[in-house]
């Protein structure tokens, strides 16, 4: 009797064990199972609250690294000012083409604006008596275009636009004999000559235009010739010589006169619709 107590308590206890291990093996496998669980949780909130907090563009290479409620601007004029037009041509210049020019200075043309758009001319004769006399005409004029953010164009841009146009009124001449226009290398960004001959007023008279462009200004020279009293007219190609040299000075100019600032772009209108007629000479 007293034997068979001790056995019964070790069978209890051995069909206990399994039981007892299995219940051990279940709360070892839960809490790994939970802190596994919590690691991956807070790694995921760490990665989530570094995505928040990263620069739009990086990380995943999706953001444009751009505001796009902001505008695009477009670039500022590179010219604010236009050079005192009858000061664009040296007087050197001006005794040479134009003999006996009367005024020397020129005369200047009315503008409403000369920020936006100028203009002179000079004229004059060389009497060599019995031999007839020489007649020319130099006319110089500049067109500035601002920048227009409405318009989303550069002053540039709206410039080689307006050349274009410029070249165009150059060519365009009633009457006309011997028209031809090609492109004027050296002078500005882009030029094209216009050469024709003209008869009026009882006279043979030889014409050039040079159409030039630098940046956000037009620059427009005429110069033309005659001989009269039984003078000999110029060529072509002598009056095209001669128009070359001063269009080169008209368009350094420019440059010359923005070097030392000037008034802002704000303060000066558009040369939009600006038109003026190709000098005929003798006005």
């Amino acid at each position: 009797m007293h034997r068979s107590a001790p056995r019964l308590t070790r069978i209890l206890a051995c069909a206990a064990l399994p039981l007892l291990l299995a219940v051990a093996g279940c709360s070892s496998d839960s809490g790994d199972g939970g802190g596994d669980g919590g690691k991956k949780e807070t790694d995921k909130a760490k990665a989530s609250g570094a995505a928040s907090t990263a620069p739009e563009g990086e990380g995943d290479g999706s953001g444009s690294g751009s505001d796009p409620g902001k505008p695009d601007t477009v670039a500022p004029a590179v010219y604010t000012k236009l050079p005192s037009a009858c000061g664009a041509v040296t007087s050197k210049s001006v005794k040479d083409l134009v003999p006996g020019a009367s005024p020397k200075a020129g005369t200047a043309g009315r503008s409403a604006d000369l920020l936006a758009r100028a203009n002179c001319h000079w004229k004059g004769s060389d009497d060599n008596g019995l031999k007839g006399t020489q007649y020319r005409w130099l006319d110089v004029s500049f067109l500035r275009y601002d920048s227009e953010e409405a318009l989303k164009a550069s002053g540039e841009q709206r410039a080689k636009e307006n050349y274009t146009k410029e070249v165009t009124k150059a060519k365009t001449v009633p009457g006309a004999g011997s028209l031809k226009s090609a492109p004027a290398a050296g002078i500005g960004n882009e030029a094209t000559a216009v050469t024709y001959t003209l008869r009026k007023v009882g006279s043979d008279f030889t014409y050039t235009a040079i159409v030039s462009r630098i940046d956000n200004v037009v620059v427009t020279l005429t110069y033309n010739g005659a001989g009269m009293a039984g003078a000999k007219s110029p060529s072509i190609a002598e009056i095209s010589a001669d128009a070359t040299k001063a269009a080169k000075e008209a368009v350094a100019s420019v440059g010359a006169a923005n070097k030392a600032g000037g008034p802002p772009a704000s303060s000066s209108k558009p040369a939009d619709g600006a038109t003026k007629k190709p000098a005929t000479g003798g006005n």
